[in-house]
């Protein structure tokens, strides 16, 4: 693509409700922001967060928001999915494969704020993601 930076779209999810799990997520959220900002990177507007029951569900209505969001963004940039950590998508990894695919399949890749990254696996992700459910 073009000179122009990529679009980060930062996302997480939190199940419960106590308030050191309100301290954990504004943890993560700040340290996804000082990512972006250190990587060069642009920040979509807003914070796409999955709480109680949709952080847990395989539906995720605020991440298939994201991904419609980034989908109309990537004909124009280079979109990307930032979470604080691949648990952050979900701990099993084939939900999280899902996820990724979907990520995919709307023009983007995933990174970390540890540095990793589905942005050279992204082929295999569309060819043979276990499950097929969006």
């Amino acid at each position: 693509m073009s000179a122009v930076a990529p679009l980060a779209f930062v996302y997480d999810r939190c199940a419960s409700r106590g308030m050191r799990a309100r301290s954990q997520l504004e943890m993560r959220i700040t340290g996804c922001h000082a990512y972006v900002d250190g990587m060069g990177w642009a920040l979509a507007g807003g914070t796409w967060i999955d709480r109680g029951a949709d952080a847990l569900s395989s539906s995720r209505p605020c991440l298939s928001a994201l991904v419609d969001a980034m989908r109309a963004e990537a004909g124009r940039r280079e979109v990307l999915c930032l979470v604080h950590n691949w648990g952050r998508l979900a701990t099993d990894t084939t939900h999280r494969l899902v996820f990724q695919r979907r990520i995919v399949e709307a023009g983007g890749w995933t990174v970390t704020t540890f540095g990793e990254t589905d942005r050279r696996s992204r082929v295999a992700l569309t060819i043979g993601c276990a499950g097929g459910a969006r």
